[in-house]
């Protein structure tokens, strides 16, 4: 393919694009494809010669879109979103072409010096202290591994890579019981273990952990010689939207000298609101490390983590290695990936700038604010279905709820709904039993979109009879 063509074929796939966004509330939401059904149709053996663009573009349309799941459709209530603002995609097709490896300031000073000033008007829209600094990852499972790597070497001295755990005794990690998933899997892959991962009971409104047995497990395992050594808390968790108290936390970890990290993936979006500051943010200044993705809730393209740091010693003592050829003569620079796991760093910030300009904070908080008011009014219109159970009651914009039923049943009206297409949900587990989540936040989605949900519900649970 020569430039003429793939400026041809680049303005074909941009008018397609606009065509497909304006198109998608006349898709069914989830793929109605069978496992298998794609792959069925793709060739076993790759082409030996070159095809036609237009050949391959044609079965992008029947063999790839109807096994796509379409995340930006504006009835999208599962998991949590993966939101593309128009800006953000516009700002990704840029680095596309770019495609420049961002690793070092030497390799692409722009794309470091954007970054440095995007993590920090993201730290003002959060309201964070000045001190901190952070870093754009690919998802919070990876700032989340970050901080449990920078956990471990704090307490083992900065000497667990060098050395190894071994002999180094039982490395302990506290957090909720109802952390994500991306938390266990960080002990995993740290080497801490899944056994010393100890996750506290919850309680309360917003089922944060509770406190007092946080500090008896503290107690209990320094008393049997294990070493503690760090909490994670949540704002936001994946399965209810649970919420820990953030304040009391941090009192434990600075009397016990632990390094914390606050997993906000989802729910660190809302806090450019300032009225949801005092209930869900309140006691955040402290925290070592702070997640949240821009890519969920607040209109960035995928991938979009930032990870906020109190201090960034701690990590890039963990993780920063300079063999020769990276490193950078002259003046001290800033090299983002001595911050991150991975050595490879695409131009991640460059959607942020275009988002923020093309929208403003107020139009974001628009959005959010939005969302939050609408999950309210159509849980209650759920909770009004003859009986239905709201198990949760929405923080921010997520609830759950059951319908009439055994388990079995929650999972006959989740797959009969995502089978009808016209929404999309997930379901859950919540106090034993099985629960469905509902969860708004789609960058498009309208009160209209929201509230078709309830007549959606009502009508797939009358036919399921």
């Amino acid at each position: 393919m020569n430039w003429d063509e793939y400026a041809h074929w680049g303005k074909h796939i941009a008018d397609w694009g606009a065509d497909y966004h304006k198109s998608l509330r006349d898709r069914p939401v989830r793929a109605q494809t069978a496992q298998g059904e794609v792959a069925a149709k793709l060739p076993l053996s790759p082409p030996d010669g070159p095809e036609m663009m237009d050949a391959i573009l044609a079965d992008f349309e029947s063999i790839v879109m109807p096994g796509i799941t379409h995340w930006q459709h504006p009835r999208f209530f599962a998991y949590f979103p993966a939101n593309a603002a128009p800006p953000s995609m516009l700002a990704e097709m840029l680095v596309t072409t770019i495609a420049a490896q961002c690793m070092l300031w030497q390799t692409s000073p722009a794309a470091t010096e954007v970054e440095g000033v995007m993590v920090d008007w993201l730290r003002q829209a959060l309201d964070l202290p000045a001190k901190y600094t952070g870093v754009i990852q690919d998802s919070a499972s990876s700032a989340t591994l970050s901080a449990v790597l920078t956990m471990r070497e704090r307490a083992t001295g900065y000497s667990g890579n060098r050395q190894g755990l071994s002999g180094k005794g039982h490395l302990r990690i506290y957090c909720s019981d109802q952390v994500h998933s991306s938390i266990d899997r960080a002990c995993w892959v740290a080497g801490i273990g899944q056994d010393n991962l100890v996750k506290i009971a919850t309680h309360g409104p917003r089922f944060g952990m509770d406190v007092a047995a946080l500090k008896t497990a503290i107690a209990d395992d320094r008393a049997a010689g294990h070493t503690p050594a760090g909490i994670i808390a949540i704002t936001g968790g994946t399965g209810i939207g649970a919420c820990d108290t953030l304040g009391p936390i941090l009192q434990v970890a600075a009397a016990e000298d632990l390094y914390t990290h606050l997993d906000a993936a989802w729910a660190g979006s809302a806090m450019i609101c300032p009225e949801f500051r005092e209930d869900f943010w309140a006691g955040v200044e402290g925290y070592d490390s702070i997640v949240f993705n821009p890519h969920k809730w607040l209109g960035a393209q995928f991938d979009c983590s930032v990870q906020f740091l109190k201090d960034a010693a701690p990590q890039l003592n963990t993780l920063k290695i300079e063999p020769e050829y990276l490193k950078t003569t002259g003046a001290a620079v800033t090299n983002y990936s001595e911050w991150t796991i991975p050595l490879g760093r695409r131009f991640r910030a460059l959607k942020i700038w275009f988002l923020i300009r093309s929208y403003g904070l107020d139009g974001l908080r628009s959005r959010i604010r939005n969302h939050v008011l609408w999950a309210a009014e159509v849980c209650e219109e759920i909770r009004a279905l003859a009986g239905f159970e709201i198990v949760t009651e929405p923080i921010l914009s997520l609830f759950s709820f059951r319908c009439p039923g055994s388990d079995e049943d929650q999972q006959r009206l989740v797959d009969a709904l995502n089978n009808d297409g016209r929404i999309y949900l997930t379901q859950g587990t919540f106090g034993g039993r099985k629960i469905i989540r509902f969860s708004v936040g789609q960058f498009d989605t309208t009160r209209e979109d929201v509230m078709m949900a309830r007549h959606v519900i009502e009508e797939v649970w009358g036919q399921m009879g």
